[in-house]
């Protein structure tokens, strides 16, 4: 996969303004670097996206000379990037804020670039309202990183905390919430065996709804 990539950003004129390294791990692109502009990053996350093998796409990448604000929910000892903020109910040596997300997420709204719920979900008996704050605190170009147990695999009911169940229909139907305040356009949904991946990016009043089209590209 790594030659895919070092191929992509070579041969593409449409990226070479990028100044990025790629590795992958487990099936994850990570993306560091530098870009002028959040179009030419997306346009890299979309085409990583459409690579076999690939279920998620994570950056870390300084857009216009502004480093992105990331933050880690449920992150307990371990933060999926290294300068993460991290925000955990109770302290462990990754979290920066002690707070119960039940209660809201303690950030402004829109300023945030990206977010982590990495086995986080399924221990909520309703996740829905994390969701709202994802949405809330996210900019709109925000993206929002799920993990989460696939229900048909052991992890999703050997832990007894775990009081709900993923697949990535899961997330279409989080994403065809036609009543949704804060709804979601998916960027990547995908589930290795064992684990569901999505990637998320907050629709905004006036985006298009995803189509049945749309979402058969992860779903159907």
């Amino acid at each position: 996969m790594d030659h895919f990539a070092d191929d992509l950003l070579t041969n593409d004129p449409r990226l070479r303004d990028l100044r990025v390294n790629v590795t992958f791990d487990r099936g994850v692109a990570h993306v560091t670097g530098a870009a002028d502009s959040r179009a030419h990053l997306a346009l890299l996350r979309d085409l990583l996206g459409r690579y076999e093998g690939v279920y998620a796409v994570w950056d870390r990448v300084a857009v216009a000379g502004r480093e992105p604000v990331v933050l880690d929910l449920g992150c307990g000892d371990t933060l999926q990037q290294p300068g993460s903020l991290g925000i955990d109910w109770r302290p462990g040596r990754g979290v920066a804020v002690v707070a119960d997300l039940a209660a809201g997420i303690p950030v402004r709204t829109n300023s945030v670039d990206r977010i982590f719920t990495v086995h986080v979900l399924e221990h909520l008996i309703d996740y829905l309202p994390l969701l709202d704050e994802c949405h809330r605190v996210l900019r709109p170009d925000g993206v929002l990183h799920v993990l989460a147990p696939w229900w048909r695999h052991v992890n999703a009911v050997a832990d007894p905390t775990h009081v709900r169940y993923f697949d990535p229909q899961t997330i279409k139907s989080i994403c065809e919430r036609r009543d949704a305040a804060y709804p979601w356009r998916p960027l990547h949904a995908t589930c290795d065996g064992a684990t569901v991946f999505a990637d998320l990016a907050p629709a905004r009043p006036g985006d298009d709804t995803p189509g049945p089209a749309f979402l058969a590209r992860f779903f159907d």
